[in-house]
């Protein structure tokens, strides 16, 4: 059904704006990748149904695919900014609701939480690669830090350890997409979209840094810690914690 629904939106995206070949693509192939995905995670997780939580989860999915395939067709005509920036801003309006009726209806999951930030990742990912159109590659350390940070983690096991929970790195992930929103509508002058990205990233480095250094003074400590009390851990869930940014 996911698909189908993405699928719709791009034909909508298409009739509305002559979507060339590379937006088609580029949209197909997320609405496709994330059937694949979520289909697999489904089997792995055993869960009886798929949930209301997931379903608004899987509306935000649907509209960054649609900012997804908008960015890939803007490298091949001028993009139409209004629709590219309406479908992220309610794409980032309804984060945190899917948490919320999750709470409420009972259906909390690792599966939900990853799912959803899955979701939030990808679209700062997109984001910053428009947005680095405009005030360079430099931009793409904002949307890649993060899969550096896993990536990295897998040769590091250490950084695979559980964080404490945090307000202030919970307000950094937030403050990326708005940063990012902002700078791509391009309302204001290119020093002031330039000093707020800036912004964004410099606040980007200090939260993974603290975590870095917070993880790397705990990682030796205590018996039953670190790596060996991961690696006892379901898959799932592990790389649910390694993904709590």
């Amino acid at each position: 059904m996911g698909a189908g629904v993405q699928i719709l939106l791009l034909a909508l995206l298409g009739s509305a704006i002559g979507m060339g070949p590379a937006g088609w693509l580029t949209g197909l192939v997320f609405a496709f990748a994330t059937w694949a995905v979520l289909s697999r995670a489904l089997h792995r997780s055993r869960l009886s149904s798929f949930g209301p939580a997931n379903r608004v989860t899987l509306g935000r999915a649907t509209l960054v695919g649609g900012v997804t395939a908008l960015v890939a067709d803007s490298f091949e005509s001028s993009p139409p900014v209004t629709l590219l920036v309406g479908l992220t801003a309610v794409a980032l309006l309804l984060d945190g609701v899917d948490g919320k009726v999750a709470r409420r209806t009972g259906t909390s999951s690792a599966l939900g939480a990853r799912f959803d930030m899955e979701v939030d990742a990808f679209l700062i990912l997109v984001l910053s690669v428009y947005v680095s159109t405009q005030l360079g590659p430099w931009v793409l350390l904002i949307g890649g830090m993060r899969y550096v940070f896993v990536a990295a983690a897998r040769v590091a096991p250490w950084l695979n350890a559980p964080l404490p929970p945090s307000f202030a790195r919970k307000t950094v992930a937030a403050l990326q997409g708005v940063c990012l929103l902002l700078a791509g509508a391009d309302l204001l002058p290119h020093t002031a979209n330039l000093g707020i990205v800036l912004l964004s990233l410099g606040s980007l480095v200090w939260s993974f840094g603290r975590d870095v250094l917070w993880l790397y003074g705990n990682s030796g400590t205590g018996a039953g810690t670190g790596a060996e009390e991961t690696a006892a851990v379901e898959p799932l869930v592990r790389e649910l914690e390694l993904a709590a940014r």
